[in-house]
Order: C-alpha cells, then sequence, then structure tokens
C-alpha cells in the first residue's frame, strides 16, 4: 500500500478511499460507542458489550469491522481477547469526532470546563512524562 499523504497536496484516489472507509466505519452508533469505549484501554467482547448495552454477539461483528478497517486491534490473554485502538490517530479521530458533536448542544461543551480533563494524544503523552 502506498505511503499516506501527510501535506496538504492532492489525494490519490487510493487515499480517498481509506479515508471514506474510515468514516463509513464511523457511521454506526455501536461502533461510535465501542470506539469510545476503547478511549479508555483495551476491553474485551463482554466487557464492550456490556459499555454499550448490546449483545456480545453483534458487538463482535462490529468489532471485525472494525477490525478489517484497521481502527481496532486484538490481544489474546488464553481464551479471552481484548481489543484496543490500532493507534493514537485512531484515538484522536474518536475524541475529536465526540468533543466535535457536544459543541452542537446548549452551554459550554463538557471538554471545555475546567472540571474535566481534556483528552488529547498530546496530553496523554505529557501525564505519562510525569
Amino acid at each position: 500500500m502506498g505511503r499516506l499523504n501527510a501535506d496538504r497536496s492532492a489525494l490519490g484516489d487510493e487515499q480517498v478511499g481509506l479515508v471514506v472507509e474510515v468514516f463509513r466505519m464511523l457511521a454506526d452508533t455501536t461502533r461510535v460507542r465501542v470506539l469510545w469505549a476503547l478511549t479508555g484501554g483495551e476491553l474485551s467482547v463482554n466487557e464492550l458489550a456490556d459499555s454499550v448495552g448490546k449483545p456480545a454477539p453483534s458487538v463482535s461483528q462490529h468489532l471485525a469491522k472494525l477490525r478489517m478497517a484497521r481502527l481496532v486491534r486484538t490481544r489474546r490473554d488464553g481464551t479471552t481477547v481484548y481489543y484496543s485502538l490500532e493507534n493514537e490517530h485512531v484515538e484522536q479521530l474518536v475524541t475529536d469526532a465526540v468533543y466535535n458533536a457536544e459543541h452542537a448542544g446548549q452551554g459550554v461543551p463538557p471538554h471545555h470546563r475546567s472540571d474535566v480533563p481534556l483528552r488529547t494524544i498530546g496530553a496523554a503523552r505529557q501525564v505519562g512524562k510525569q
């Protein structure tokens, strides 16, 4: 697969197709809830099912799609499979989408209040260095 374009030049057809697939994966409420749950760290299918309020088989189907789209990865521990976000870009994408949606409501979005820590990749790295 070709290297993705990090600058602002025109996007190639292959790259645009990959971006559209990512947005297609985000166009489902269960998948968004699963991805948001995973911003807190890795979880098993059953933990994710409890978190999003859906049956485990349904969550498994969504996870398979997210895995094929390279948005989540797996780790096996005995008979349990744990899921996590593929990388920090997925985490930032999901976090930014949630924070952007908070701006549609009335008043100050929760992520702008001083009593709520802002979840950003840079902030997480800074906390880890302390």
